[in-house]
C-alpha cells in the first residue's frame, strides 16, 4: 500500500514538472506573435491599440438618408512622459539593479548563471529620464496622436465640420492640466488645418475653455467628489492585496530565471519600466523581454483590475459621479435636435462639443454608456450593483485597459437626423476609439434611436444628482454600495514554484498604476 502511494506521489511530481516545462515551451512559442505594445493597459499608445475591435460584432449600416448633425467627443490626453514621482522610482530601480548584480557576483556558484542568463543591458543601466526635473507632460508622440485624430474626425464627418469656425459652433473644453489642454490644441490644429491663414499649414486660432480644478464637475468630477476620494483611499489597500499573488508568482519566476534576488517591488518597477519603454520609446527588447508573454498578460490583468475596481464597474460610485458629463452630452443633443426642428440658421447653433481630459474621465463615461460589459451585466449596473472582476488570463475578457482608455482613447457620440425613418427621426451612434461599439442598453446595437438612448441608457443614471452622490457620508456610501467579490487569486503555478523552489516572502507593497 505504501509503495502504491509512493508511486502515485512520484507520478504527481513528474506530472507537475512536465507541466512546468510544457508551460515554458508554450511561452517561447508565443514570443513570436506577441506584441507587448498591445498589452500595456492604460499606458498603451493609441496607434498600437486603436484598431483592436471585437471581430464578432457586425456594426450597423447607416441608411443613406441619415446625416450626422452633431458630435460629442470625450478624449483622453495623448501619450505623456512619466510623472516626477515615477521618474524617481526608475532612478531607484537603476540603483537597485546594480546592487542585485553586485550581490550575485559575490556568490561563486552564480558566475556561470550570470554570464549565461542576465541580459547585457542591465549592466550599468540608467533611466532614460535620469536628470529630468519635470514630468507628466504631453510628448511629441502624443501631440501627433491628437493632431492626426483631429484630421480623421474632420474627414469622417465633413458635413459637421464644413461650416466656418466659431467658438459657439465648435466648442473645445479641457481640464486645467497642461497635458490635456495641449492635447486639445493638437487636436484643434488637425481639425482646423487648412482653414486659416497662419503659416504654411494655413492654421487658425481657436478658443479652448476650462474650469477651475476645484469646481470642474464636468471633466474632473473625481477630484470634486469627496465621497469618491474617501472611498478610493479606503479601497487602495484591497487592490494591492488583489495584485500581490500575481506579483509574487512572477517575482519567484524572475528570481529563478536570472538568479537575482528580486523583490515584489522590483517586479512592479520593472513592469512599469517595460510599459514606459514600449509605449514611449518603442523599446521592447529590454525590460519587457525579462517577462514571458503570459506573465505580461497577468501583469496587464492586475493593472486592469485596478482600473476596474477604482475607476470602473467595481463600484457604481465610480461612474455615477460622472452624471454631469452625460447630462451635458444629452443636453447638447437635445439642443441640436431643437435647432434642426426649428430650422435655425447655420452658424447660429453648436455642431460639435469637443472635450479633452483623462482616463479617469473616459472610463466612467464608458461605464455610463454600458460599454465593455460581459453578458447580461447591464441590469446590474443600472441597479448600482458591483460586477464580478474581469476574468483572469488566459480567459477572454472585454475589460482591457489598453482598449478602454489608452493614451488618446476616446468616445464619440454622433447624432444623426433620419427624416425618412418612421419610428424615430434621430439616432445616436457611439464610436469608441473611432470604431462602432455595441450598446447593451440598445439591444447591442451601435446605432440607437435617440429616445431609446435617452430612456434606457442615460435616464437610469439620473436618479440622483452629483451633489447627492458626492456629498453623503462615506459610511452611507458603503452601506448603499455592496463590496465586489474581490477574493485574492492564488495561482496554481505559484504553489508549484514554491513547492519545487522554496523562496522567502517579500513584504514590499506594489506600486499603484498612475493614470
Amino acid at each position: 500500500m505504501a509503495v502504491i502511494r509512493w508511486r502515485e506521489g512520484l507520478m504527481m511530481v513528474v506530472a507537475s514538472i512536465l507541466l512546468v516545462f510544457s508551460f515554458f515551451e508554450l511561452l517561447d512559442a508565443a514570443h513570436e506573435a506577441f506584441d507587448v505594445r498591445q498589452h500595456l493597459s492604460t499606458v498603451s499608445r493609441y496607434g498600437a491599440v486603436k484598431d483592436i475591435v471585437d471581430d464578432s460584432f457586425v456594426h450597423s449600416n447607416i441608411p443613406g438618408d441619415c446625416n450626422p448633425i452633431h458630435l460629442n467627443l470625450v478624449a483622453r490626453h495623448g501619450t505623456r512622459s512619466p510623472t516626477k514621482k515615477r521618474m524617481r522610482e526608475l532612478d531607484n530601480l537603476a540603483a537597485r539593479i546594480q546592487v542585485l548584480l553586485s550581490e550575485a557576483k559575490r556568490i561563486p556558484e552564480q558566475h556561470d548563471l550570470i554570464s549565461q542568463n542576465i541580459p547585457a543591458w542591465l549592466w550599468g543601466w540608467e533611466s532614460p529620464w535620469k536628470g529630468k526635473i519635470k514630468g507628466g507632460q504631453l510628448i511629441s508622440l502624443g501631440e501627433d496622436e491628437l493632431y492626426r485624430l483631429g484630421i480623421r474626425v474632420r474627414e469622417r464627418f465633413p458635413d459637421i465640420f464644413s461650416e466656418e469656425y466659431h467658438p459657439d459652433v465648435f466648442t473645445v473644453r479641457t481640464t486645467q492640466v497642461p497635458r490635456a489642454s495641449a492635447s486639445a490644441v493638437a487636436f484643434g490644429m488637425g481639425l482646423f488645418s487648412g482653414r486659416g491663414s497662419l503659416g504654411e499649414g494655413r492654421h487658425r486660432a481657436f478658443a479652448v475653455t476650462s474650469e477651475s480644478r476645484a469646481s470642474d464637475t464636468m471633466l474632473r468630477f473625481y477630484d470634486c467628489c469627496q465621497s469618491y476620494k474617501q472611498f478610493r483611499k479606503s479601497q487602495e489597500p484591497a487592490v494591492d492585496k488583489l495584485k500581490e499573488p500575481i506579483l509574487d508568482d512572477i517575482t519567484s519566476a524572475l528570481a529563478i530565471r536570472y538568479g537575482l534576488n528580486f523583490t515584489r517591488q522590483d517586479t512592479a518597477s520593472l513592469w512599469f519600466l517595460c510599459k514606459q519603454e514600449a509605449s514611449l520609446l518603442d523599446i521592447t527588447d529590454q525590460a519587457c523581454e525579462l517577462f514571458h508573454p503570459l506573465e505580461i498578460a497577468l501583469l496587464e490583468w492586475t493593472d486592469d483590475l485596478e482600473v476596474f475596481v477604482l475607476k470602473g464597474y467595481g463600484k457604481s460610485l465610480n461612474y455615477r459621479m460622472g452624471v454631469p458629463l452625460i447630462e451635458d452630452i444629452l443636453q447638447s443633443m437635445e439642443q441640436a435636435i431643437t435647432a434642426k426642428e426649428e430650422e435655425h440658421v447655420p452658424g447660429s447653433y453648436e455642431k460639435a462639443r469637443l472635450r479633452f481630459a483623462h482616463a479617469e474621465t473616459v472610463v466612467p463615461l464608458s461605464c455610463l454608456l454600458g460599454l465593455f460589459l460581459e453578458g447580461s451585466e447591464l441590469e446590474k449596473i443600472q441597479r448600482e450593483e458591483p460586477l464580478q472582476l474581469p476574468p483572469k488570463p488566459p480567459q477572454r475578457r472585454n475589460w482591457r485597459g489598453s482598449t478602454v482608455a489608452p493614451f488618446g482613447g476616446n468616445n464619440m457620440l454622433v447624432l444623426y437626423s433620419c427624416p425618412a425613418n418612421n419610428s424615430s427621426k434621430y439616432f445616436v451612434q457611439v464610436l469608441h476609439n473611432e470604431h462602432p461599439i455595441p450598446m447593451p442598453g440598445c439591444d447591442n446595437s451601435d446605432f440607437c434611436p435617440f429616445e431609446v438612448f435617452k430612456e434606457r441608457i442615460v435616464k437610469p443614471h439620473l436618479k440622483e444628482d452629483f451633489n447627492t452622490v458626492c456629498n453623503v457620508d462615506l459610511g452611507q456610501v458603503e452601506e448603499k454600495l455592496k463590496e465586489p467579490e474581490n477574493k485574492p487569486v492564488v495561482s496554481k503555478l505559484s504553489q508549484l514554484f514554491r513547492w519545487i523552489f522554496p523562496l522567502g516572502n517579500d513584504v514590499t507593497r506594489s506600486r499603484k498604476v498612475e493614470l
